[in-house]
């Protein structure tokens, strides 16, 4: 795809994401606008909206990405993101919505009646949210380094100046808005190409996944690497070399490769012959196209690996603050509901096509398996199948599909963070809200230009984790359990976020290490959750007179229809 075209797609995206956002701007005057839209949204706006935020660029580009290397194994993360809406429908969704409160932590202090857990939750809030921004900021930087070869870092600077304006002016109506148009767009970015390129394939003779050999080039194929990398080569294989190899620099030189590890750095380029078996990243697995379409085959420790991965998805939803805050949004509790239900179609309509972007692309493109950016196959594959000005055209719309799944879920996570700063840290208001947007973006851009490059997909799953190990526990025994203390639910959320914190901070830092251990960090929720759980309730049932007096009260609040008329004034957090 020409960089023109690919310019032209994320700027036609910004556009629009800034014209509506300025729509928001001319309903949007009081601090219930701004944190909730006044809680006046339907169920079918809210649905797409929440679509919009919630399809972020794991969705787009990660799952795709993320089939291509481990294949089968993958499937269960749209499962699982999708059934995450199911528990929250059952659970959660209309109780959260009766509590009356604009965020987590107003849900946290009303349900305990402590400033103490409020503070935790407020911390928490922004640890998970900043989590999940991190990954959307780096994609950014790849779809413009992809499309355009701008430097890295550009991407997340330009997705946080788009969210920044349509938040600061707007707040939650503009954010509503916004979302629920690039659910549509991304939808649309997805689908369209995928038809051209099933036809291309089509055309091609329809060739399937049936060699019991890994993957190879079957043509002369020049593999330029954006990010420096080290990769496995199993077999001797003639190559040549442009830039930077194992630190030494070449041009064009013919040379061959052996068996072993090999470090690329970043924009080196290297030429194979065609029947030459593709390397792989170190750590990623090296499959059969037999072995990569059955489960449990594609990672050490699958099966443990995949159960937890499941967890992770299927709890950590109703534990994400830019997911449940769209529920304070609906005018009452059967509204909720409702959305619920929409959001479950929505995905579920959406989570079709990312399976097939990652099977087109392991027979199309595998040598994105060595480059490290494998989620960039999204991108890749409307020209590498279809080509000329239609290729182009096509690859433009994926673009501005992926432009808009950051600038929705960015939008979204920074609503959250900008509410739990500007009422806990700025005391609420509108220009407490406007500053607090600033520093709610600062801080994950700055990270995600630092940190090292990681598959959005893992990142985001790691957010699940972490959400799913500290506030699962809280809404679930908070909303169903009376006996719920202040020191059970401090032990509880200090614990799950610690265990999980600590498994993200070694995953992210340095990589998890070899054997069940590394698969314990990298997955950790099976074990995180548990144990956030039994700390909660076993603190809980030691210490019975923590027991909060207005427990009663709130119960009835919680669990009565809104057609009854139950006090339901939007509550207040007290400062103390």
């Amino acid at each position: 795809m020409s960089a023109a075209y690919g310019m032209a797609g994320v700027l036609l995206v910004v556009v629009a994401t800034v014209l509506i956002g300025v729509l928001g701007v001319r309903i949007s005057r009081t601090t219930s606008d701004f944190y909730v839209a006044s809680r006046t949204v339907t169920p079918l706006r809210n649905a797409s909206a929440i679509g919009g935020e919630y399809l972020s660029a794991a969705s787009f580009l990660g799952i795709a990405g993320l089939i291509l290397a481990y294949g089968a194994d993958m499937l269960w993360l749209p499962v699982g993101w999708t059934g995450g809406y199911l528990v929250l429908l059952v659970l959660v969704s209309a109780p959260l919505r009766r509590s009356g409160a604009y965020t987590l932590p107003d849900f946290a202090e009303a349900r305990l009646e402590s400033m103490a857990v409020r503070r935790v939750a407020s911390v928490l809030v922004v640890l998970i949210s900043w989590l999940y921004l991190l990954p959307q900021f780096q994609s950014a930087g790849l779809v413009l380094r992809t499309v355009t070869g701008a430097p890295v870092w550009t991407g997340g600077v330009l997705v946080a100046v788009v969210v920044a304006v349509n938040v600061w002016v707007g707040g939650m109506r503009s954010v509503t808005l916004v979302q629920a148009f690039q659910y549509w767009m991304k939808l649309t970015a997805l689908s369209v190409p995928l038809i051209f390129l099933l036809l291309a394939w089509r055309y091609d003779g329809a060739p399937g996944l049936t060699t019991e050999t890994p993957p190879r080039f079957d043509d002369r194929t020049t593999v330029a690497v954006g990010t420096a990398v080290t990769v496995d080569v199993a077999a001797p294989v003639q190559v040549v070399v442009d830039g930077r190899l194992d630190g030494r620099a070449y041009e064009d030189v013919p040379l061959t490769l052996n068996p072993g590890r090999h470090h690329l750095d970043q924009d080196a380029s290297v030429t194979f012959p065609a029947g030459a078996a593709v390397p792989h990243v170190t750590g990623e697995p090296v499959t059969t196209d037999r072995e990569w379409a059955l489960p449990l085959h594609g990672r050490e420790h699958s099966l443990y690996a995949t159960y937890s991965l499941i967890l992770a998805t299927f709890l950590g939803t109703m534990g994400l603050p830019h997911v449940l805050v769209r529920f304070y949004t609906n005018p009452d509790g059967r509204a909720a509901r409702r959305t619920t239900v929409m959001v479950l179609s929505l995905l579920g309509a959406f989570y079709l096509f990312p399976a097939l972007y990652g099977v087109l692309g392991r027979l199309y493109t595998p040598e994105l398996l060595m480059t490290g950016r494998a989620d960039a196959v999204v991108l890749t594959l409307p020209g590498r199948l279809i080509g000329g000005v239609g290729g182009d055209l096509l690859g433009a719309l994926v673009t501005g599909g992926a432009v808009a799944a950051f600038l929705s879920t960015s939008s979204g996570i920074t609503v959250s963070v900008a509410g739990v700063l500007a009422q806990d840290i700025l005391r609420g208001g509108v220009r407490s809200f406007r500053a607090a947007t600033l520093l709610a973006l600062a801080v994950p851009l700055g990270l995600a230009i630092a940190a090292r490059s990681l598959a959005v997909a893992d990142v985001v799953g790691l957010a699940f984790a972490v959400a799913a190990s500290t506030f699962c526990p809280l809404l679930v025994l908070g909303v169903w359990w009376r006996r719920l203390t202040v020191p059970g639910a401090l032990a509880g959320l200090v614990t799950g976020g610690l265990l999980a914190g600590t498994a993200v901070i070694v995953t992210i830092a340095a990589g998890p290490p070899d054997g069940f251990v590394g698969a314990m960090l990298a997955e950790p929720a099976a074990w995180t959750v548990p144990i956030a759980f039994a700390v909660m309730i076993a603190v809980s049932w030691c210490t019975p007179g923590r027991v909060p007096r207005g427990v009663a009260r709130m119960m009835v609040r919680l669990h009565t229809p809104e057609s009854l008329d139950v006090d339901r004034g939007t509550w207040r957090p007290k400062r103390v």
